[in-house]
């Protein structure tokens, strides 16, 4: 017959061999299962216990849930300088996470390599696949890089020591970064491998990514940065697309006209942004 707590107390002995270990797992089991239900045993476990060995389990714990290990991102960007509070809310960046980043590079990775296996017509298709690409990942970023439902630090990012303003750019300019070095290095691998002469279009896909990191966040200042993204996206493609099908020139959407045309969008989205900034305090738009 299974005894009650109240019928029953571990002996001075027993709890001696608990506290220093020494306890097989049935009669540990056992004792711990007791202990949450009885005080008197709890009390007497307590004193049976050495205060250093209590203070050091203690300070385990606390070392353990209350101290964060710092990762790599966030260590590298102390090493270099960064502020504490702000190198743990850029590691904490969702689209800054190294899953993020492998799906980025594979992404670029396939449309280079299927521009450098082909040759003629197929050969731009997949040049001007992965143009588009380059420009647009760094958006994608931005829409995961903050927000109620995607950023697992956001209400802690509202009651940092920053402005939301401010994390917000800092975290769009590291996505931005992040996604721009990855584009340098598949545009580079593209021309180390023996793909099509690529010229001035190795490096089209620099504006038109500024230029749409620019206009998603100042479109997030209206909407949610999800909504925004999309925004920007479905406008570049269909733009993209129309300029192709209507010059006959797969990179329409890249030569000089359109550059001139993301350095005013450029200035205008910054604009926008700052006189909109206080949209973003206290949270982003929902």
């Amino acid at each position: 017959m299974m005894m009650t707590p109240s019928t029953w107390h571990a002996d001075a002995a027993t709890l001696e061999r608990y506290a220093a270990g020494a306890t097989d797992d049935v009669t540990a089991d056992s004792l711990e299962a007791h202990l949450i239900a009885c005080d008197t045993c709890r009390r007497a476990l307590a004193a049976t216990a050495e205060p250093a060995t209590l203070d050091r389990m203690w300070a385990g714990v606390v070392d353990e849930l209350d101290v964060p290990r710092a990762g790599v991102v966030e260590r590298g960007l102390t090493a270099i300088g960064v502020r504490d509070h702000v190198a743990r809310l850029l590691a904490a960046t969702p689209s800054l996470r190294l899953s993020w980043l492998v799906a980025e590079a594979v992404a670029l990775g396939t449309a280079a390599a299927l521009a450098s296996a082909t040759r003629g017509r197929a050969a731009d298709a997949g040049l001007a696949l992965f143009l588009v690409l380059a420009a647009l990942l760094p958006v994608a970023g931005v829409a995961v890089a903050f927000g109620p439902g995607v950023d697992p630090t956001y209400e802690v990012g509202l009651a940092s020591p920053m402005r939301s303003f401010r994390l917000v750019v800092v975290r769009a300019l590291a996505v931005l970064g992040t996604s721009t070095a990855i584009a340098g290095v598949a545009a580079l691998a593209q021309e180390l491998v023996g793909g099509p002469d690529v010229g001035w279009t190795a490096a089209a896909w620099l504006l038109p990514s500024l230029g749409l990191t620019a206009a998603t966040l100042a479109l997030a200042t209206s909407f949610r940065p999800q909504i925004a993204a999309a925004i920007t996206a479905a406008t570049w493609l269909a733009v993209a697309g129309t300029a192709a099908a209507r010059t006959a020139d797969r990179f329409a959407a890249f030569r000089g006209t359109a550059q001139l045309v993301f350095v005013v969008l450029i200035v205008i989205s910054c604009v926008v942004l700052v006189q909109r900034r206080r949209a973003f305090e206290g949270g982003v738009v929902a």
